[in-house]
């Protein structure tokens, strides 16, 4: 089981590496099989042992090879990021349907992270990849009930459109359009609750920022990351969280 379980995590720190190209590039309207990928300071192309996914970034000690200018952390904290959720994600969501579902959600946010990081662009295209993806697993893999993917996905879509209104581009319209994708993978409670833990990460790590002078105030930081969190955190623990804010309230009345 063990060795079971290396071997995703290996796969995931190997596709995480492919998840870098694809949240880098598709912003850039560039293809993701070629040219090879190039050191961005000094253009280098990379040789084949200079990508080997976490590995390489080590050996190297961050630098390229070629300039010696830093290589941004990004790329191997995504890489291992991949690794450890593909290897967590059979252990709490089990060896069922709806681990194909839960892998396809990791490989969504980590895709939107490296591109939201960068470029603080949610694109069009990786969500159409991902909700055809999505469509047809819901399909094969539906919630209980059937509709509540259709009443999830409008849940997030008005919800995301009259904040992103109010707030006059305060929250992005790729948001919007995510919020309605994930509502219809998660169902309408868990959207909500998602959405909840997401600006409370959002909100936490934020302050921390503004305190240390990482960010500036009212610099605007990319929420892609606090939906991942928020997410994944109500997918794998949604109805534990659940009970346990019911059982607080009961225990609270008296």
């Amino acid at each position: 089981m063990v060795t079971l379980f290396f071997l995703i995590f290996t796969y995931g720190v190997i596709i995480g590496s492919f998840f870098n190209v694809i949240g880098l590039r598709i912003p850039l309207n560039k293809s993701i099989v070629t040219p090879r990928s190039t050191c961005p300071t000094c253009g280098h192309q990379l040789k084949a042992f200079e990508l080997i996914p976490v590995v390489s970034y080590i050996i190297q000690e961050g630098k390229c090879r070629s300039c010696q200018c830093r290589i941004s952390p990004i790329y191997p904290i995504m890489e291992l990021l991949t690794g450890i959720l593909f290897a967590v994600t059979p252990l709490l969501v089990g060896w069922s349907g709806e681990l194909i579902v839960g892998l396809t959600l990791v490989s969504l946010f980590m895709i939107i992270i490296v591109s939201d990081i960068h470029y603080m662009i949610i694109p069009d295209k990786i969500l159409i990849w991902f909700a055809v993806a999505f469509l047809l697993e819901r399909i094969l893999w539906p919630l209980t009930p059937w509709w509540d993917s259709l009443l999830g996905a409008g849940i997030g879509f008005f919800l995301l459109l009259v904040i992103a209104i109010v707030s006059k581009g305060g929250m992005g319209f790729g948001d919007v359009k995510l919020y309605a994708l994930l509502g219809f993978v998660l169902g309408s409670k868990l959207v909500l609750l998602s959405f909840f833990l997401s600006t409370f990460y959002g909100a936490v790590i934020g302050s921390i920022a503004l305190l240390f002078k990482i960010v500036k105030r009212r610099q605007p930081i990319p929420f892609g990351p606090f939906i991942a969190a928020g997410t994944l955190s109500v997918y794998y623990w949604g109805s534990e969280i659940i009970n346990f804010y019911i059982d607080f309230l009961n225990y609270g009345s008296f």
